[in-house]
């Protein structure tokens, strides 16, 4: 939809965004044909449906703000926000709107999908945490021991990528309950010096965190639907 902005073509799915989706759709297969053979008077199975729909809407929106918010910085070439012209002001906030966009997804996949892996893994991660994240599902599946080669893959997933998690969920926190994240390095820098002109955040070190978080993403979501189709074969 947003490569429109940029008179591209639309995106082809490829590589692990296409095996994701491919994967969630393979499983709502199974959840649609649980529904035909059992009826699904609880509604159980609807509601799973409906997750899991909202997940693969959720990742088509997270690889777009990814990949807007990646274009728009290419045309960024100023180190300050004094030096830049309208246009490449515009260039830069519509920047950073897709980035905070992009970093505020890749943690509600994760905890949708945590919701998910909770109730369809009968996990009881609400008796332990009410209000739970993605990550307190994962301490639960390595907790009740039932899904080790699961919760063995995840767990190594969520180290490989953790530093950049880290600096994402920071940002994700600082930008839902304090301040906007671009806010904060102004903050920042002006404590560091009253006199001197706001240099722009690292962007580029923002980006790959920022990818980082969307593979860690796609990945996620293909080790757990690997797991739950093959638990309803």
């Amino acid at each position: 939809m947003l490569r429109i902005l940029f008179g591209e073509a639309p995106r082809q799915d490829e590589g692990e965004l296409q095996e994701a989706m491919v994967l969630m759709e393979r499983y709502l297969n199974v959840v649609r044909k649980q529904m035909d053979k059992q009826g699904d008077p609880e509604h159980y199975w609807r509601k799973i449906e409906i997750w899991t729909v909202g997940l693969k809407t959720s990742l088509d929106e997270l690889e777009q703000s990814v990949y807007a918010s990646d274009k728009f910085a290419e045309r960024v070439t100023k180190r300050y926000q004094a030096e830049m012209d309208d246009e490449e002001l515009d260039d830069y906030y519509r920047h950073v709107y897709f980035y905070k966009n992009g970093f505020i997804r890749v943690f509600s996949i994760l905890d949708k999908l945590g919701t998910l892996l909770n109730t369809v893994l009968q996990l009881e991660t609400e008796k332990v945490k009410h209000r739970f994240s993605y990550f307190t599902v994962l301490r639960q599946i390595r907790f009740k021991g039932s899904h080790p080669r699961l919760a063995e893959r995840l767990t190594a997933l969520k180290d490989q990528y953790g530093d950049a998690l880290q600096r994402l969920r920071k940002r994700r926190n600082t930008e839902i309950h304090h301040m906007n994240a671009e806010m904060q390095d102004d903050l920042w820098q002006r404590h560091r010096s009253l006199s001197d002109k706001i240099k722009l955040e690292d962007i580029q070190a923002n980006l790959q965190d920022l990818q980082d978080g969307f593979h860690m993403a796609c990945e996620t979501l293909l080790i757990a639907f690997e797991e739950l189709c093959k638990l309803e074969k």
